[in-house]
């Protein structure tokens, strides 16, 4: 896509980033990839996994651009969907920049419209390719860091979940005969489709999550359950990484992507998520 195209604008609508993307596309670990930032002595690799709609979307570039911004990271934005994301079009039924505006009978007839080829395209990224994906790109890129370099993860919407299961055990491989976590840190962001306990109960990193009150993709209540997981792993005698769990109000789905930045509070949860990430990469990176 052409971003000086009017329709690429258009996009852009519901980010407090300005401009366009100022990255650029590469081949990265057998992956197309946004690269933006510091590639010279970058005092950590940030890895970002987006929400379905990928590359496509600018807020996406955009945000990463941020996280370069201060000249401390390098930072990748792969195509961890292989080229298959989810049509632009579907975002502004699902993520619209001012939900005030739209009816609910033009949500769901959007819903409605969209919903068998958005069923296809779950059935093409189902959760062992999908995985695979992601954790073969984290293997390739440790394997290939030095050891004294961190690397962080954050995951937003459906990136969210492999981002956190990044930190994984089961994840962890053998580096010069020891074993070690795909990445040092991961913030996942409004993480939807997560399963468990299964995602969560194993972590070996630090995690910061960012919750929605009003999230009707993601259920307030999936924080509770976390929080309870770790509680009770912790009382069975495992060790849990450091976990932070931070509220967003209203926090409705994609609040950290493409919120109204005319909306106050929106706007705040479209600045503050920036620094939740930055915040949490500065203590573990």
């Amino acid at each position: 896509m052409d971003p000086s195209d009017p329709s690429c604008q258009e996009c852009i609508k519901g980010t407090i980033h300005e401009g366009l993307p100022k990255g650029k596309e590469e081949t990265i670990h057998g992956l197309n990839t946004y690269v933006i930032g510091n590639r010279t002595n970058p005092k950590g690799i940030i890895v970002m996994y987006s929400d379905i709609f990928g590359l496509l979307l600018p807020n996406n570039k955009l945000i990463a651009d941020s996280f370069a911004k201060s000249g401390e990271y390098l930072v990748y934005l792969p195509d961890f969907f292989e080229g298959d994301p989810v049509p632009l079009k579907t975002a502004d039924v699902l993520i619209p920049v001012d939900a005030k505006k739209q009816s609910t009978f033009a949500k769901y007839t959007g819903i409605l419209a969209r919903a068998p080829q958005f069923i296809m395209w779950m059935t093409r990224h189902k959760q062992e390719p999908t995985n695979k994906v992601c954790m073969d790109f984290l293997g390739a890129l440790r394997r290939g860091t030095p050891q004294s370099q961190k690397i962080g993860m954050v995951g937003f919407c459906w990136g969210g979940r492999y981002a956190i299961r990044a930190g994984l055990e089961s994840h962890m491989i053998e580096v010069d005969g020891k074993k070690i976590p795909l990445v040092d840190a991961i913030v996942a962001l409004h993480p939807s489709n997560m399963v468990l306990p299964e995602d969560v109960e194993s972590l070996v990193v630090p995690v910061s999550y960012g919750w929605g009150v009003e999230d009707e993709a993601v259920k307030f209540a999936t924080k509770g359950q976390v929080e309870e997981i770790h509680e009770k792993a912790e009382k069975g005698g495992r060790k849990v990484p450091e976990m932070e769990h931070k509220v967003y109000k209203p926090g409705r789905h994609g609040f950290a992507v493409r919120g109204n930045p005319d909306d106050p509070q929106e706007r705040a949860c479209l600045e503050d998520s920036v620094m939740q990430v930055l915040d949490w990469f500065k203590r573990f990176l």
